[in-house]
């Protein structure tokens, strides 16, 4: 006996405990070089077998000394008796009043603890003068500073960045061991969407929602399956639902999921499938689903191109990175003031559209990018975050401080 689903909204954070609770992440794994690694989730620790730096080395071009030698007080000459490079280094033990030449990475010689650079000396000849401003162990890289054998440096569930890609190479991995890709078949409905290049009859219009789902889920770097238009029959969607089920882990749609009498696609999930949820109390996006079919988690995102976008990064995105293995993040969010008014209503909390950026005086502001419509698909194209207005906000005002999400 399936379970009454409650009619009431729920709030973002309720809706997204639900989600939360309803996933877990997927198996499978596979061996990568590191180069084919890029934006991949790692699946297990990888520990250094080496230290970072090997040896002793210099930050610094210039002259490497015992510390000793250095003057408490005035001036001391030290004589010059050879050079460290990067790659050659002095093989010779350096005695009291020695000092040898030595460039920028190169290993720090034995007898030897401290570096004085090159514009900090006065060199005549084999010798070199310093005085008394420098101290023991200065401009010397030790052994193992940044990484030692033995340390995690990355853990599973983290997204490769070309960071973390130089790193493993710089400890000599040639081969990392990553999550499989997460398979997410989606799909638009509605009898009014046309194909970009068709001629537009009377009352249709083109389908941008797969497009810019196309280019959200690209990002996320999952492999994608785009199942094109469903028309608006019960038995087409059903059909589409339980295809997808079959070669997918999950399964999003846009369009048919407000109450309509067109609206098919919550009724089909109750009829093959589970819902979870079917409102949020949120603008744009309340009309959003979430169930299962089969197998499959399921979002059913509205048709609106904006609700689409907003219930996309709010609810769908974080889902499918906890699918795809990877490490929660939450997301960054500051408090920055409003220099545009911004209309609310009390009841339900907002996702509008706003441009943070430096005012004159280099102190981050946010505008809004105007009209705020669920259709208005170009207030996203503007916007580089989302101003977010709780639910018993009424309006804000000129000045007034507003919480901000980067996108």
């Amino acid at each position: 006996m399936k379970k009454t689903i409650s009619t009431k909204p729920l709030t973002v954070e309720e809706a997204l405990q639900r989600i939360k609770q309803d996933l877990q992440a997927t198996s499978g794994e596979e061996q990568l070089a590191i180069r084919s690694a890029l934006g991949r989730i790692l699946a297990e620790d990888v520990l250094s077998r080496i230290n970072v730096p090997p040896y002793n080395n210099s930050a610094m071009d210039g002259y490497v000394m015992r510390g000793a030698d250095l003057p408490k007080e005035g001036k001391t000459q030290i004589t010059i008796i050879g050079t460290s490079y990067a790659g050659q280094p002095y093989s010779e033990t350096i005695q009291a009043g020695q000092c040898a030449r030595i460039f920028t990475g190169a290993v720090i010689p034995a007898g030897t603890d401290t570096v004085i650079m090159q514009e900090h000396v006065e060199k005549q000849g084999d010798t070199i003068t310093i005085g008394a401003e420098h101290k023991k162990g200065q401009h010397v890289r030790p052994v193992a500073e940044d990484i030692a054998i033995g340390q995690i440096v990355l853990r599973a569930g983290k997204q490769l960045t070309p960071a973390d890609i130089g790193l493993l190479a710089s400890l000599g991995v040639p081969e990392v061991r990553v999550k499989r890709r997460l398979r997410v078949a989606f799909f638009t409905t509605g009898d009014e969407l046309r194909a970009v290049g068709e001629m537009l009859e009377s009352g249709q219009i083109y389908d941008s929602n797969r497009y810019t789902l196309y280019g959200m889920l690209t990002h996320l770097g999952v492999d994608i399956i785009d199942m094109g238009v469903v028309g608006d029959k019960p038995e087409d969607i059903e059909n589409a639902f339980l295809s997808a089920a079959s070669c997918s882990d999950a399964i999003i749609t846009s369009g048919g999921v407000s109450v309509g009498d067109a609206d098919y696609v919550t009724d089909t999930l109750r009829r093959i499938g589970e819902v979870n949820f079917w409102k949020v109390a949120m603008k744009p996006g309340k009309p959003l689903t979430f169930g299962k079919v089969q197998a499959a988690v399921f979002f059913g995102l509205p048709g609106n191109p904006v609700s689409a976008m907003v219930t996309f990064y709010q609810f769908v995105q974080p889902a499918l990175r906890r699918m795809m293995g990877q490490n929660a993040v939450a997301p960054v969010r500051l408090t920055v003031p409003c220099i545009s008014p911004l209309k609310k209503s009390p009841g339900r909390i907002e996702f509008q559209r706003g441009i943070l950026e430096n005012n004159e005086q280099g102190d981050l502001v946010v505008r809004s990018t105007g009209k705020q419509g669920s259709g208005i698909l170009s207030s996203m194209s503007q916007a580089n975050c989302f101003i977010i207005l709780p639910i018993e906000c009424g309006g804000v005002a000129v000045g007034k401080e507003v919480l901000v999400e980067p996108f």
